[in-house]
């Protein structure tokens, strides 16, 4: 059965940094691009990040860009989120993805985790 598991949400001041973890199990991990999404109320899922199954190769949204920084390690089947200088607008859960690299495409999600950016 394959789980992906978040852990590293809460509040946070703006300015403020915060590290999120997913830890899979279930798959072979290097075969796997990795994401982090997140999602607001009322707002629709949006790719935050995500670094290919090797290599390193990273991809960011305009918003994150400069603050965030996404890694991957194979070894520990975990993908990392470190998130810097925080805004409210930063605010939402984020949401683990695992994506297959072959045709069959499968993917992956973990539950969660509450990320508030807030005085």
């Amino acid at each position: 059965q394959v789980q992906l598991v978040e852990v590293g949400g809460g509040l946070v001041q703006p300015g403020g940094s915060l590290k999120l973890s997913c830890a899979a199990s279930g798959l072979t991990f290097i075969q796997y691009t990795a994401s982090w999404y997140r999602q607001a109320p009322g707002k629709e899922r949006e790719l935050v990040a995500r670094i290919a199954a090797v290599g390193g190769t990273t991809r960011y949204a305009d918003s994150v860009k400069g603050r965030f920084t996404i890694s991957k390690d194979n070894a520990e089947k975990s993908v990392y989120l470190q998130m810097n200088n925080l805004k409210p607008e930063d605010t939402a859960v984020y949401f683990c993805n695992a994506q297959s690299i072959f045709r069959d495409g499968f993917s992956y999600w973990g539950q969660g985790t509450q990320v508030t950016v807030s005085t």
